[in-house]
């Protein structure tokens, strides 16, 4: 007596397992990497968004002192190193001495001073320099407030800023740094 075997396939097979779990895991990576970027973007916007706001920031304080314009002019801020001098907050000030706490105020938002885990500032930008420009003499005129920061992806810099440029704190051809720059005009009475 002849036996004839029936071989019909029930069930899944190892090669079709291995296959599956292949789809799924290049699937999942692309899931990973599209949280990285998101993650990187978000960064990213945080810090222009904060660059933008302290940006502003300056530029209503030269309004709100317009008399002293030239106590602004060809700072360059964000190293944490302005001293404070009076605290015009707490003590009626000349304007000379609120351009010089606009200053300190000002350098202490780009570093992130408010913000503190222990000793260390968590808040500001990464590596910030603050730059304001405009006529020397101060008066009328147009001015330009810079701020520039380090960015996590390489781009070619194309800025016309030369706000932290050329210090090595943004990489080789500081193909890291970024820079927010509002120009405006800002005459004798702070318009």
């Amino acid at each position: 007596m002849c036996h004839k075997f029936n071989f019909k396939q029930s069930g899944v097979s190892l090669i079709e397992i291995l296959v599956a779990v292949f789809v799924v895991s290049v699937g999942l990576l692309g899931v990973a990497r599209m949280e990285i970027l998101a993650k990187q973007s978000n960064a990213e916007a945080i810090q222009r968004t904060s660059a933008s706001q302290l940006a502003h920031d300056m530029v209503e304080k030269m309004r709100a002192n317009p008399k002293q314009l030239a106590d602004y002019v060809g700072q360059t801020l964000g190293t944490g190193s302005v001293t404070m001098g009076t605290d015009c907050d707490t003590t009626s000030c000349k304007p000379t001495e609120i351009a010089a706490w606009d200053l300190y105020q000002w350098d202490q938002s780009l570093i992130g001073a408010g913000e503190k885990s222990g000793s260390n500032n968590t808040g500001g930008l990464d590596t910030p320099r603050g730059c304001i420009t405009g006529p020397a003499a101060g008066g009328a005129g147009q001015y330009s407030i810079s701020i520039a920061w380090r960015s996590n992806t390489p781009m070619p810099d194309a800025s016309s800023s030369t706000c932290g440029q050329g210090k090595s704190l943004y990489g080789a051809s500081d193909v890291y740094r970024r820079v927010l720059t509002l120009s405006l005009y800002i005459s004798d009475d702070g318009i």
